[in-house]
């Protein structure tokens, strides 16, 4: 059972990494920050448009392994939506799960992110995963300069 769980998420994270959603430069974004990942060579731009703050829109550009590519692809997906306190709140849980900082992770709360909760097992990708979701808390911030995850 637990094995079948396995192979689920990694067909997951390999059909968004071979089919990035949400894969496009944003010309009306009023958020833009890029993100770079020096360990591994993720990098990414990320555009939102925000709009009484949600966002209502979220798209990316750039290039990185597959577990940094799935993780902005299923983030663009999900916080579309969402007010910016929520996206803060989902940053906060995605990179308690990623980290292992809490035992207890409710993998209910972040929904289809729980594919890359397995990361927390190899430290060196747990960079590779939450690059996105630093370029978002930047973003969210409406912060102006680059985000590197060293």
């Amino acid at each position: 059972m637990f094995e079948d769980l396995r192979d689920l998420y990694q067909e997951v994270i390999f059909d968004h990494n071979r089919n990035p959603r949400n894969f496009r430069v944003m010309e009306n974004a009023n958020r833009r920050v890029d993100g770079f990942n020096p360990l591994c060579g993720d990098k990414l731009t990320l555009f939102l448009k925000i709009d009484d703050h949600v966002i209502s829109d979220a798209s990316f550009q750039g290039s990185g392994c597959a577990i940094s590519t799935a993780s902005v692809s299923l983030m663009t997906e999900i916080v579309k939506g969402k007010t910016e306190e929520e996206a803060e709140t989902l940053f906060k849980q995605f990179h308690e799960m990623t980290t292992g900082k809490s035992e207890e992770v409710n993998l209910e709360a972040v929904g289809k992110l729980a594919v890359l909760a397995g990361v927390r097992e190899y430290p060196a990708r747990v960079k590779c995963a939450t690059l996105a979701w630093h370029t978002l808390d930047a973003a969210l911030k409406n912060q102006q300069e680059a985000v590197s995850t060293e």
